[in-house]
């Protein structure tokens, strides 16, 4: 067993001009010969600031129980191999590494040592590609139009969960809630209140911003609702003043992972032409119709006819 992480060499990452928009984490992420990804442990123990790989590998145990207790193949996730390294003039000798999926590198980075800066940003990052893989899930085959009813709906339920954990940390009157919210936005909508965000969208001050967003400004949204809620909570966070100030960070962190992943900020995104509202109408009168064109279909040919 090699303990000094920088006797690895990846010649796989070496010499490749990467954009500086690219997160770390995305320049890193490998794929096999049937093009699935997977992520090396020894690259992801040098970007999140490991000097010796027992330590790391500590972690990855860590994050292995927690594979395990989830319910899931521990083998899906983290594949145990070798690998060469280089050393001196051009010696090489073998080394183990563990292969990971996304969601291992989640659970790592959930497991690793909170103290190191690249660490909070790797809970970020595969937080946010995780999410985004569950979401691929549940809308996948949904329309635009009905992706947007379902992530509003759930940014409702999650948004009474935020309020319920900001409360628990001392965010109590409804002014002190409204500062609260501004801050998620400022950090996500880069600077803008929900105001500066309400008139940059051309819209009335009685009309919801949360109701003018297509599906991926809504989805940006709920996973800095969710993750916000998640941090107050882990981290027993207490005071107007911390509260605010996490609710900004995480905001911020979506912004740069969405940034670095080359997609546009939320503020850039286009506005839809139609509202929540109007979309929730339709859809209603989509469902009234079907239903009263099967009572038809039933009455002109009864059951058992």
């Amino acid at each position: 067993m090699y303990n000094n992480i920088d006797e690895t060499n990846n010649e796989e990452t070496q010499g490749i001009a990467m954009p500086q928009h690219v997160s770390l984490f995305e320049q890193i992420r490998l794929e096999d010969e049937d093009g699935v990804e997977y992520w090396s442990a020894r690259d992801l123990a040098k970007v999140l600031g490991y000097a010796k790989w027992e330590k790391f590998r500590n972690a990855i145990d860590r994050a292995q129980l927690a594979c395990e207790n989830s319910g899931q193949n521990v083998e899906d996730h983290f594949f145990h191999t070798v690998r060469l390294s280089t050393f001196g003039k051009g010696g090489q000798r073998e080394i183990s590494d563990v292969h990971m999926s996304r969601y291992g590198c989640y659970l790592l980075v959930q497991n690793a040592d909170p103290a190191k800066p690249a660490v909070a940003m790797g809970q970020t990052y595969f937080a946010v590609q995780t999410r985004r893989a569950e979401e691929a899930d549940q809308l996948a085959g949904l329309t635009e139009e009905q992706r947007r009813l379902y992530l509003r709906g759930e940014i409702s339920v999650y948004n009474r969960r935020l309020a319920e954990a900001a409360n628990l940390a001392g965010v109590i009157e409804p002014i002190d809630f409204a500062i609260f919210t501004d801050h998620g936005y400022m950090g996500l909508y880069g600077g803008l209140k929900s105001r500066e965000i309400q008139k940059r969208k051309g819209l009335k001050p009685s009309q919801h911003i949360l109701d003018h967003m297509s599906g991926s400004e809504l989805a940006a949204n709920l996973f800095r609702v969710t993750q916000t809620e998640d941090k107050l909570r882990r981290e027993n966070i207490q005071g107007k003043v911390s509260a605010n100030q996490t609710h900004y960070d995480v905001g911020r962190k979506v912004r740069q992972t969405i940034q670095e992943l080359g997609g546009s900020p939320p503020e850039e995104l286009p506005t839809p032409d139609e509202s929540v509202q109007q979309l929730r109408r339709k859809e209603e009168k989509r469902l009234k119709q079907a239903e009263q064109a099967s009572l038809l279909t039933e009455r002109v040919h009864p059951e058992g006819e």
